[in-house]
């Protein structure tokens, strides 16, 4: 089953109310109406936690931020804003993890891993801006917790700088194509990359972060065989704060996960297989023997006296030796299926 993270990030806008309705409004059961089917939901939420002091240089942290989504007047103060403390996080762990949802961190400093006094995620998330930020991830990998990768920001180069470095405490790591590019235009998003994931670090979990507008993409990274898919989420895609246009709504993230949990019923085997439930439709559709015309008791049967209709509970033509020269025990009337009973 694909493991879906939803990822509030920073959309709780610095609020542990809004993260936590917007855990509850993405746990909603998800069903297909047409054949009855309860889904299994999302996996896990997602949260983002910086610190300041380890994030922009004073020049970036001073600089004025003034537009519609700025919750300060510098981009300092809008960010600070965004934070949230280590007993906040923990609030919407417990939260998380009482609803039978798995919790995911992404950790942008050292500095951040205070918060793991107070609990332990089940993965932590490296941002793809930091695969190249060899002290933070190996302070993590000692940590042991599973860890993800995204690739956004790197290349082969980085992803197997980042490897090394994680290799040398554990390996429980997952590895996720992405691009890093707010919304991604699809021209971009190259699906392709995850078949190379797969033929080049076998032995690892590979899957797809999405940033592209609505649900077609990370689909088809299922399709493709994404074991992992990260999207984005808010309560509502208008609401003030930079990310939450990229986002989906609770309506978006329910089709999202429906979609790829009938997608996973539908990819099947490596097999051509005939489904009992096609039976009905076989007997009904599929073309039997019949007669060409009225054949009377006693009559040998030739080629040209039949030809194909339906429904196909009959001989078929593979089988038209069976009855070629066999003699009718009863009278048939004209375009009428031969069956086993009817011939000598």
């Amino acid at each position: 089953m694909t493991y879906i993270i939803g990822e509030i990030g920073q959309n709780h806008n610095g609020s542990v109310d809004i993260a936590k309705l917007i855990i509850d409004l993405v746990n909603k059961p998800v069903k297909d109406k047409l054949f009855d089917l309860e889904l299994p939901r999302i996996n896990a939420i997602k949260l983002t936690k910086r610190d300041l002091s380890e994030e922009l240089t004073n020049t970036q942290m001073n600089a004025p931020y003034n537009n519609p989504n700025s919750f300060g007047k510098t981009y300092g103060e809008h960010r600070a804003h965004l934070e949230l403390s280590d007993k906040e996080h923990y609030e919407i762990y417990q939260y998380t993890k009482n609803l039978g949802l798995d919790f995911v961190i992404t950790l942008c400093a050292i500095g951040t891993m205070s918060v793991l006094k107070y609990f332990q995620p089940d993965y932590l998330k490296i941002a793809s801006r930091d695969l190249t930020n060899l002290p933070l991830l190996a302070a993590l990998a000692e940590t042991k917790i599973p860890m993800i990768l995204s690739t956004g920001m790197g290349g082969k180069k980085e992803l197997d700088q980042a490897l090394e470095t994680i290799n040398k405490h554990h390996s429980k790591i997952s590895i996720l194509h992405c691009t890093s590019e707010y919304p991604t235009n699809p021209a971009h998003v190259n699906l392709n990359t995850i078949d190379y994931l797969f033929e080049n670090y076998p032995g690892y979990k590979i899957g797809y972060s999405d940033h592209t507008i609505g649900i077609s993409i990370p689909i088809a990274a299922v399709a493709k065989g994404a074991q992992i898919i990260e999207k984005h989420i808010t309560i509502d895609r208008e609401m003030k704060g930079t990310d939450h246009k990229g986002s989906l709504g609770p309506d978006g993230v329910w089709r999202m996960v429906r979609d790829i949990r009938l997608l996973e019923m539908s990819l099947g085997k490596k097999d051509i297989i005939i489904e009992a439930a096609t039976q009905g439709a076989k007997k009904k559709l599929e073309r039997s023997i019949a007669t060409k015309r009225a054949l009377e008791a006693g009559h040998v049967i030739s080629e040209d006296d039949i030809h194909l209709l339906s429904p196909g509970d009959g001989f078929k033509w593979a089988e038209k030796e069976m009855i070629i020269g066999k003699k009718l025990k009863n009278q048939i009337p004209e375009n009428e299926l031969i069956y086993p009973k009817d011939i000598e």
